[in-house]
């Protein structure tokens, strides 16, 4: 398996570290191909810093204001087709991090995250968080994926477990791997590397 794609229910729900955690865990490399804002703490930077031995691959695409990246384009004069998005060649295992969630817009012609997956043919990890309304997204989110037949490599919880949410999860997708890695409020390679280790765990 050349790379995994981490993709959110929403914004907020915390790819980045889950990103992190993973490439901590597997000892992969990272690309994140469009960022949109904040380009003075890039996510890849957060990455970069936060792992032990982790490269990152350079952004295709960086864009100046934080909002959906059809619109950030619109407005540093770029229009982004799928050719932007050829996946670089891997020299081990990948986590790309999506921006958002599956039907974030990349352009004002209906291009979307979720058309990347499909394209790329890649499995995708879907990072959930509980709140209320979560459910929903979560499984909109699963559901839009199974719709393109695109591999579901798991549901990783940011936070504590809900039981409650997980049994609805499980209902619809009684094959569904639920991972969880917990909701750190500070980041140091040692809690990204603990993180790793929790997640790693899960996997017997």
């Amino acid at each position: 398996m050349s790379a995994i794609v981490v993709t959110g229910i929403g914004t907020e729900v915390g790819k980045t570290v889950v990103s992190a955690v993973l490439c901590e865990a597997l000892k992969a490399d990272y690309w994140k191909p469009v960022q949109a804002g904040d380009l003075h703490a890039l996510d890849s930077e957060f990455v970069k810093s936060h792992t032990s031995e982790t490269n990152i691959l350079p952004a295709n695409i960086l864009l100046n204001h934080a909002m959906s990246p059809h619109e950030a384009a619109r407005l540093d004069g770029i229009e982004l087709t799928e050719a932007d998005f050829d996946l670089p060649d891997f020299s081990k295992q990948t986590i790309i991090e999506g921006a958002g969630g599956v039907m974030v817009p990349l352009n004002d012609e209906g291009l979307c995250y979720i058309d990347l997956f499909q394209f790329w043919e890649l499995p995708v990890y879907v990072v959930t968080k509980h709140y209320l309304g979560s459910i929903n997204h979560t499984l909109l989110t699963l559901n839009a994926l199974m719709s393109r037949e695109i591999e579901i490599a798991g549901l990783i919880v940011n936070g504590e477990r809900n039981e409650a949410s997980e049994r609805i999860y499980r209902a619809h997708f009684s094959d569904l791997q639920i991972t969880t890695i917990p909701e750190l409020t500070e980041f140091s390679k040692e809690s990204i590397q603990q993180a790793a280790q929790l997640w790693i765990e899960q996997q017997a």
